[in-house]
């Protein structure tokens, strides 16, 4: 099978190296390239256990270089939400050409379709924790994997093999049937200790061990639960994320919670940071809107009540946008809880 990634970032990188070691020809586009389109490059990755999997890739700068010196199977877009427009554009060079998307938050599929009218449409969560390198090598800090739905189309057939390539280069795969119930329970997963990561420039753990940061955490997790719930989605698990876990853990008494959440939170992103911390810190811009602003504009839709999404989903893009009111919030949950009415 021959891929496209458009998005040489960490994890375009990561499913991009993947295919390559699964038997597969990966072809990244890659902002910045100055060289011949499609030359081939040795993609390093390191694994968890430190060993080392270099594969041959072929690069490009654009879509269009790469469209020219082949034609691929299949398109992994792993843009962030915000730049996904841009790169769908970049993409009507190969109209029929099926997609998949690799974003993070709820709405990519809504928009690939509404670019993309027709054709076969594939997407992926995840959970994999990776990190690029300034070299443009890999870092699996993690295992995780990676889930796949089919979207529209016929998809069934790519996805038993990008299945097959993704599990001989040693990533675990999951497929799941229901698109919207698998995006859905990634961002249960990817709300955990993120919006307010970035709000006060702390880790995971810190924010858990604060019980008033606690209860925030809690209640955005529940107004997510309860969104799904409302449009008729059950949690499902992902690779490494045992998101009905995650969601059972909700209901518990407060210390239990806290304590099962704890060890979930401990555990899942390998050491790496919030996506949320990073990007808030450096000004933005941010993927909140479709992580939790996503569960607020459902919540409104279906008139489920998600204050606390909502609130947070605001916040981050004031603190990203306003280096003062970073400043105000940084290592201050106290100001935080002030902001969401719970001091």
């Amino acid at each position: 099978m021959r891929v496209l990634v458009v998005g040489a970032g960490a994890v375009g990188s990561f499913l991009g190296w993947a295919v390559a070691a699964g038997g597969g020809e990966t072809t990244l586009v890659r902002r910045g390239f100055d060289g011949t389109p499609g030359a081939p490059l040795s993609l390093r990755l390191v694994r968890p256990d430190g060993t080392e999997g270099p594969v041959g890739v072929a690069v490009a700068r654009s879509v269009a270089d790469a469209a020219d010196a082949s034609s691929p199977d299949l398109v992994i877009v792993a843009v962030r939400q915000y730049d996904l427009p841009a790169a769908l554009e970049s993409l009507a060079v190969l109209p029929d050409v099926p997609l998949l998307t690799a974003q993070n938050g709820v709405g990519a599929e809504e928009v690939a379709m509404a670019a993309r009218p027709a054709g076969t449409l594939l997407a992926a969560s995840v959970t994999a924790s990776v990190e690029r390198e300034q070299d443009g090598s890999v870092r699996w800090l993690r295992r995780g994997g990676v889930a796949l739905a089919p979207v529209r189309g016929e998809a069934d057939t790519l996805i038993e093999g990008l299945t097959t390539m993704l599990r001989a280069a040693g990533v675990d795969v999951v497929t799941h049937k229901d698109a919207a119930a698998m995006k859905w329970s990634k961002v249960v997963a990817n709300l955990v200790a993120n919006a307010t990561s970035g709000l006060l420039d702390q880790d995971p753990s810190s924010i858990y061990a604060d019980p008033g940061m606690f209860e925030v955490e809690r209640d955005q997790l529940r107004e997510v639960l309860a969104v799904m719930r409302a449009r008729g989605l059950r949690p499902v698990s992902l690779p490494g994320t045992p998101v009905p876990l995650l969601a059972f853990a909700t209901t518990l008494p407060a210390a239990l919670a806290r304590t099962a959440l704890g060890l979930v939170v401990g555990s899942a992103r390998g050491g790496k940071d919030p996506s949320l911390r990073g990007a808030v810190q450096l000004g933005g811009p941010t993927e909140a809107g479709w992580l939790n602003g996503a569960v607020a504009r459902a919540g409104a839709e279906l008139g489920v009540p998600t204050p606390v999404n909502a609130a947070l989903a605001s916040l981050v893009e004031q603190a990203a946008a306003d280096p003062e009111r970073r400043a105000w919030f940084r290592h201050r949950p106290d100001r935080l809880l002030e902001a969401l009415g719970r001091a």
